[in-house]
């Protein structure tokens, strides 16, 4: 049963712009390798004639912005000028138009920056038809037939861990009683962690108070971000631990800082405090080095967890396959939308590994808040286990912020993919020019 929408909405144009929020000034996002960033976006907007905008970002952290908003042009004629039912219609044709261009394919394929460029785009897509049919994104996918769902989604690649006829079994299996776990996700929503207490950068205080707040607020999962230097990691683990006490879950991020060696080493110090895992322990394309940190911590408890920065669903078969991750990390936008995200999921599902996604930034809460309510109705079938990252910063630039409560996401409910900004915050940070860049050059 193939997708067959009717939708004349044209796309006439394709408009990019470099956002960027100073957030370096308070080290909102600081960790051990990425110390001053400041949380921007390549950012995309479909406009069609007459029909409603298509909007989509691919989070960034300041210089590079300007080069991933020059791939998303440079894609511009692939899109504009093609209807809304032409691409739906043949969804991976349209994908691979922009992942496997004869040219453009040479400066990836299927990675950096003409990836990221990719993401924005068939996010804007996504957007652009769950607006049209007057549904979140979430919504709209838990709505398609299990037959419709596999026609959307990239295989390429994956036959050897996952076929396209099992990824149909799994999806048949769970549409048996997908209604219940979508009542229950209106209800409860879906267990978040949040990593807004543990930035690199902050004091002892403000962990402290940011981790009593959290837990005022029902938080039951906190990440902190190590790998600078040993004892100030067990200084900071020590603080989280005795005020979030014995029950409560504690997660440590590395983001890439040390060799395979070192990462045993330095959390087998910090093993004493129980965390759940150890995130990104060494390079994100080193698949060998996270299952030899995996196999070594294992036994003391702690799992790895990694992905915000594996490029594509095949690195992400073998991080599965190989028994190097207990925890999934798929990123919103380093992937190529949701027509590559969920076959990463199915073969998670598949194997047994936790679905845990990367999210903060800008605009990435608003993307997994969709991202986990499909996994959990149409793909896992549960949550034991599984927590969505939460960030707290920027939500209030987003014309429908996600919502949340007592630790957990709650659905989206506004049509589209909830990535649209509000104009006046898309003026105000447009890179350069924009009045917060001319004031700050100006005080400087």
């Amino acid at each position: 049963m193939t997708i067959q929408i009717q939708s004349d909405h044209r796309i006439l144009s394709m408009q990019v712009m470099d956002v960027r929020f100073p957030t370096s000034d308070d080290l909102d996002g600081s960790d051990a390798v990425h110390v001053d960033p400041d949380y921007s976006a390549a950012y995309v907007v479909l406009h069609t004639d007459g029909g409603p905008e298509g909007h989509g970002l691919t989070f960034t952290i300041g210089r590079g912005t300007e080069v991933v908003c020059a791939a998303c042009r440079s894609l511009a004629p692939m899109v504009e000028g093609r209807t809304l039912g032409e691409i739906v219609n043949d969804f991976i044709g349209f994908h691979r138009s922009l992942t496997n261009d004869s040219q453009a394919r040479w400066i990836g394929p299927e990675k950096g920056v003409i990836h990221l460029a990719t993401a924005a785009i068939v996010n804007a897509v996504w957007d652009l038809w769950g607006k049209v049919e007057g549904k979140p994104v979430w919504r709209l996918v838990c709505d398609l037939d299990p037959e419709q769902l596999v026609e959307l989604l990239e295989f390429r690649y994956l036959d050897d861990v996952l076929t396209r006829e099992r990824a149909l079994e799994i999806l048949k299996e769970k549409a048996v009683d997908r209604d219940r776990r979508i009542d229950e996700l209106m209800e409860h929503g879906y267990p978040a962690y949040t990593t807004s207490a543990g930035w690199l950068g902050y004091s002892d205080e403000k962990i402290r108070a940011l981790c009593e707040e959290a837990m005022a607020e029902g938080w039951n999962h906190f990440k902190i971000k190590v790998g600078q230097d040993l004892d100030d990691d067990r200084r900071r683990c020590r603080i989280v631990r005795e005020t979030i006490g014995p029950d409560r879950h504690l997660m440590t991020d590395a983001n890439q800082r040390w060799e395979v060696r070192e990462a045993i080493q330095w959390m087998t110090q910090l093993a004493e405090f129980k965390p759940l895992w150890i995130e990104e322990p060494t390079s994100p394309d080193d698949i060998l080095g996270h299952k030899a940190v995996a196999d070594a911590l294992r036994p003391l408890g702690i799992g790895v967890a990694t992905g915000e920065m594996c490029q594509n669903r095949v690195m992400f078969k073998q991080l599965l396959a190989s028994d190097a991750i207990e925890f999934c990390q798929y990123d919103s936008c380093r992937l190529a939308s949701v027509n590559e995200i969920l076959p990463v999921l199915l073969m998670a599902a598949e194997l047994g590994v936790k679905c845990c996604p990367h999210a903060g930034g800008v605009g990435l809460c608003q993307y997994v808040n969709h991202l986990v309510m499909i996994d959990y109705a149409c793909i896992s079938g549960t949550h034991e286990g599984r927590v969505a990252e939460y960030v707290s910063h920027l939500h209030e630039h987003f014309a429908d912020p996600w919502r949340q409560r007592a630790g957990a996401y709650l659905p989206p409910e506004a049509p589209g993919y909830g990535i649209t900004m509000k104009q006046a915050s898309l003026e105000a940070h447009v890179y350069p020019d924009g009045p917060v860049w001319r004031a700050r050059r100006q005080s400087s």
